[in-house]
């Protein structure tokens, strides 16, 4: 690729990486048993304020785990959001059990709380072992909002719901670490909540996930899980099937330098938005990604929804790629998806738009302002082509 490509979101590994994976080779503690892993929990469970964490393999073997550990069974059915990466529903049919997708809120584009609240009682009836899908007969297992692209859903109505009907609330949180909602740091608000350390994401460790939590038990569950369900430090005894899920003490060690750099991350993102937002304040054909005042976003990738031109979202995309932008549209809603045929979905069109209308731009940490200004430039430039006008010319 030329050198002048820019890239959607790429790490950036400017502290002590080097350092601490160097220690990691030269004292041979390579594997899951090293130090940088309690560490790394540590530092993240700090960052976010809860007294557990424990991580993981990546973001869907969290998201797996903490679904266990919430009591999730094979059967049950599991709310989360229509738009969304694919991994949460994976997840849940790791179980065996079944999603049932729920669409975004259009002036949010995360998961409807109304929608969620609606179907819980309208469409359920409690019994002794739980609330139950009148529909399906099965079990209502948790509820699964994504916090997607940096901000985060609007869990009181849901939270309230899922209270009122006792169904545990498992947060995905994998895009979207140190966002806050109401001034609490999503991801620590439901009974778990999960996070990714992919190479794009606000950190990475290269892979990685993480499940942090409030909650004692449920930390000392997704930690059994992950190594195996092995009973002893020192006997090799296991009282149930468990997964290899751990990390690795290499990657926690880039990752404990990631995170030491957190703070400075997260204000590079958020001052791409506010540039971003002012480039494109004049603009009929660009609307960003809504950011609700009772939440803070962290911005992991800026998305706007295009309108206004006759090729849309792909057609800017396949323009910028040709002068060397990486851009990327949003996932097909998982209602959508040939790998969930038949799930149950509450409500999709809004997801349906999204998904036809949105594209996420460059939102490196380390994007400079002349890579900025460029991708700025060139959207202008094809939206002018394409008849879209500005709204103060």
């Amino acid at each position: 690729m030329s050198s002048d490509r820019i890239a959607l979101c790429e790490p950036l590994f400017a502290g002590n990486e080097w350092t601490y994976v160097k220690e990691c080779l030269d004292t041979a503690w390579v594997s899951s048993g090293g130090a940088y892993v309690g560490a790394f929990e540590q530092k993240i469970a700090a960052f976010v304020g809860v007294p557990h964490a424990v991580a993981t393999v990546n973001g869907t073997s969290a998201i797996h785990v903490a679904l266990l550990a919430a009591g999730v069974e094979r059967g049950d059915e599991v709310l989360v959001s229509s738009m969304t990466f694919i991994a949460p529903a994976n997840a849940i049919a790791y179980i065996g059990a079944f999603p049932i997708f729920v669409d975004a809120d259009p002036h949010t584009w995360q998961m409807d709380p109304a929608l969620v609240v609606a179907f819980l009682r309208d469409e359920c009836e409690w019994r002794p072992q739980g609330t139950f899908n009148r529909r399906t007969g099965r079990r209502i297992g948790a509820i699964v909002p994504v916090h997607i692209l940096g901000q985060p859903v609007d869990l009181d109505p849901i939270l309230a719901a899922a209270a009122e009907a006792g169904i545990p609330v498992v947060e995905d949180a994998t895009e979207s670490l140190g966002a806050s909602y109401k001034g609490t740091a999503i991801g620590t608000i439901g009974v778990s909540g999960c996070l990714s350390f992919n190479g794009n994401k606000l950190i990475t460790t290269g892979g990685g996930g993480m499940v942090v939590t409030r909650d004692e038990t449920v930390a000392r569950r997704v930690r059994h899980l992950t190594t195996q369900a092995k009973m002893s430090r020192d006997e090799y005894q296991h009282d149930e099937v468990g997964f290899n899920y751990r990390l690795t003490n290499i990657q926690a060690a880039i990752g404990v330098a990631q995170a030491e750099r957190l703070p400075a991350y997260i204000a590079a993102k958020r001052r791409s938005a506010a540039i971003y937002d002012s480039a494109f304040a004049d603009l009929d054909g660009v609307c960003p990604m809504p950011r609700p005042i009772h939440s803070e976003s962290v911005s992991w990738l800026y998305t706007v929804e295009i309108s206004g031109d006759t090729t849309g979202a792909r057609g800017l995309q396949a323009y910028l790629a040709s002068r060397g932008i990486e851009t990327r549209p949003l996932w097909e809603p998982m209602h959508m998806s040939r790998a969930h045929r038949g799930a149950q979905a509450l409500g999709g069109n809004v997801a349906a738009a999204l998904y036809r209308n949105c594209l996420s731009l460059p939102s490196s940490v380390g994007l400079t302002d002349t890579q900025r200004a460029r991708v700025v430039e060139t959207i202008r430039t094809y939206l002018a082509a394409n008849n879209v006008k500005s709204r103060i010319e």
